[in-house]
């Protein structure tokens, strides 16, 4: 691993560190950070729903303070770099609020160009008695430029039928598809971090290792900083230590950042447990014979259909 020499963690921005972990406002980490340093700001800022980490603020207010946040990212970020804001919603008096949908203009006011929507699909939530539970969030990428890193072939997933060549023309005989995989495409499935998931902590709103360790891989080169701005419990430091890169972030709550650290501390004697990147999601034996059964009535009734 790259971190056979020991690493060097500090509680302010420091350019010679390989992890900061400041605890404090995240403006006052911001503005630490000289400009153009980082290849990838990633983030999952609190949805102002009152979880203990934040304060609830009307939603005017909430969107300033997130547009002070949006600025000083935009100023770290490399020409080439990227900036990544997973959301979900907001909910007042019963009604969705798509957090995404009220941010976007802020991105867009910056001159930022956005590349994905992309949707995270997870299995498991809140269940709702008076409209439909929700399974997923987004992850706004934005760039900053039109010369932007983009690192397709190392978040490549196997592809379906990997075998498959052309049939006819001058490429007949010749694979089809790419050598590496496919792309990812913009919906990712990826469990989240609830109470049986090998990396959850005290922290209520965890993202899990592997959906930022594919932005860290697809949007940053090894060395490059990647900076979280509501850092909590370390899932972006761990990413991005776990693939060469640099990592800094920010918390409030000072239990949240001793755990980050120790997080790290077990990475680091590959004692920390981790999801690993790309594991098929679980499904019960008994959904997966559904599945097929239910695949073999409809080619069986197909079968039938051409028959007549």
């Amino acid at each position: 691993m790259w971190w056979d020499k020991e690493l060097r963690i500090t509680g302010k921005f420091d350019v010679d560190a390989d992890v900061v972990l400041y605890l404090g406002d995240t403006l006052d980490l911001l503005k630490q950070i000289p400009d153009k340093t980082a290849g990838l700001v990633v983030t999952s800022p609190p949805y102002n729903i009152g979880k203990p980490y934040e304060k609830r603020l009307n939603l005017p207010e909430y969107i300033e303070q997130q547009e002070k946040v949006i600025k000083e990212s935009i100023r770290i970020t490399k020409d080439d770099g990227s900036i990544c804001w997973q959301i979900g919603n907001y909910v007042e008096n019963g009604s969705i609020i798509p957090l995404d949908i009220l941010l976007y203009p802020i991105f867009d006011r910056f001159g930022l160009k956005l590349r994905n929507r992309i949707v995270w699909h997870f299995g498991h939530g809140l269940h709702a008695q008076r409209r439909f539970s929700g399974r997923y969030e987004v992850i706004l990428w934005f760039t900053k430029s039109e010369n932007y890193v983009f690192n397709l072939d190392a978040v490549r997933v196997p592809q379906k039928y990997p075998t498959k060549k052309y049939y006819k023309g001058p490429k007949k005989g010749d694979l089809s598809c790419h050598p590496l995989g496919k792309n990812p495409t913009d919906v990712w499935a990826i469990p989240n971090v609830k109470s049986n998931h090998p990396e959850k902590t005290i922290h209520p709103c965890q993202f899990p290792v592997e959906l930022i360790e594919r932005l860290v891989l697809a949007l940053t080169n090894p060395g490059d900083w990647v900076i979280d701005p509501f850092i909590g419990v370390g899932s972006t430091a761990i990413a991005a230590i776990l693939h060469g890169r640099k990592a800094a972030g920010a918390d409030i709550i000072e239990e949240y950042i001793k755990i980050a650290r120790q997080r790290i501390e077990l990475l680091l004697r590959g004692k920390l447990k981790l999801r690993p990147m790309g594991k098929p999601i679980y499904e019960p034996k008994h959904l997966r014979m559904e599945t097929e059964r239910g695949l073999f009535d409809y080619l069986e009734g197909g079968k039938d259909e051409k028959s007549l």
